[in-house]
């Protein structure tokens, strides 16, 4: 069952396995692509991961979030990005763009302080965000639909749009950072009005209207039941992709938290009861939709796999720090190699000169750009 094909929209991707966006600090100060990252994703597609999501790319440099991060913010993105596109389709594995504002986690200046739909402090880093206008909203969505058109330009088979762990569509949808009382908050349909809003601007931008537009979405921000925040629960996630799924969305990622919860990217996942941890929310939201559902968290082993997709927990597998440690998971699974990543969960991968094991160490590609 890893190994059947499934469409999103229209589009075929070979197996169900999917290489889960993660910054990689491997992109030039500016956002170009290099060399390595492309080399990086080739080495993916070579070694059969169906679906390939690259590292988050800001849309807008007011909302780029890290050093080295991606970008998509002019045309002059397409052409180094066509040839990043043009080395994953060597083979047989699709490629998409995830786009991104970093909302109350971007990087900030004196000039230029973080954005947000509320101004609500940010725990883990202290800065309190500018409550965004009308006008900056609009731009916002101009801003994502272009990326998503320069995506489809330089050959990209779909775009992911980033709804996840805290960044600026996250914020929006959760009630937590969402505190406006204007069309843009409140009930879960303003809450999600902006991303709806950028799905019908990519439609008219790219004039396709089964181009694929998938969506990580935060199925909670990692509030307990005892927390005194209003954080988004599984409830208004059902609610969410039901909305999402209404409004052309193609496909849902699973996920969950903020940086202020460090839910994400759990460590020490070391027994089959560890893995998997959104199963449970990602299952829910698959019985509400009609559109895959592809689940991320701590998977690690063939048997869960097996038993999320028997199980109706999701359609598709996304894995991204096992990939960083054997970017050949895949076809060892598929030849009978292998059963279980060995990868340990310990994060150390996260490595700002460039993401890679360094649990296991590895020789590195070239660090050339792209032009």
């Amino acid at each position: 069952m890893l190994f059947e094909p499934i469409n999103i929209s229209q589009l075929e991707i070979p197996n169900r396995f999917v290489r889960s966006a993660t910054h990689e600090w491997l992109a030039e100060n500016n956002g170009k692509p290099t060399y390595k990252l492309a080399e990086m994703y080739e080495e993916l597609a070579r070694n059969e991961v169906g679906l390939i999501i690259t590292g988050y790319s800001y849309v807008n440099p007011r909302g780029k979030s890290a050093n080295n991060q991606q970008g998509i913010y002019t045309d002059d993105f397409i052409e180094p990005y066509s040839q990043v596109v043009s080395k994953v389709h060597r083979y047989n594995s699709k490629i998409m763009l995830q786009i991104v504002h970093g909302g109350r986690q971007s990087l900030v200046s004196k000039d230029y302080p973080a954005l947000a739909p509320s101004a609500v402090t940010d725990e883990a880093t202290g800065i309190t965000p500018v409550e965004m206008s009308e006008s900056q909203i609009l731009q916002t969505i101009e801003d994502f639909a272009n990326a998503a058109r320069r995506a489809k330009a330089a050959g990209f088979d779909g775009v992911q749009l980033h709804c996840a762990h805290g960044f600026l569509l996250s914020n929006f949808i959760s009630p937590y950072t969402n505190q406006r009382t204007d069309k843009w908050g409140g009930s879960v349909e303003n809450r999600t009005r902006i991303i709806t809003e950028i799905i019908k601007r990519i439609r008219g931008m790219t004039l396709d209207m089964d181009y694929p537009i998938t969506v990580k979405l935060n199925s909670t921000d990692g509030f307990g039941s005892d927390s005194d925040k209003p954080g988004l629960d599984i409830n208004d996630t059902i609610q969410i992709a039901k909305i999402l799924q209404q409004n052309g969305v193609n496909a849902i990622e699973v996920s969950g938290g903020i940086f202020e919860t460090h839910l994400m990217s759990q460590q020490n996942i070391d027994s089959v009861e560890k893995e998997a941890y959104f199963k449970k929310n990602a299952k829910l939201i698959k019985n509400a939709v009609d559109i895959p559902v592809i689940l991320v968290g701590g998977v690690r082993s063939k048997y869960i796999m097996e038993k999320i997709i028997s199980a109706d927990n999701a359609d598709m597998i996304s894995m991204s720090r096992p990939f960083i440690c054997e970017p050949d998971f895949v076809a060892k699974i598929k030849e009978g190699i292998s059963e279980e990543s060995q990868c340990v969960s310990c994060n150390l991968c996260f490595d700002s000169t460039g993401i890679k094991c360094n649990y296991f160490k590895k020789s590195e590609p070239s660090t050339s750009s792209l032009n």
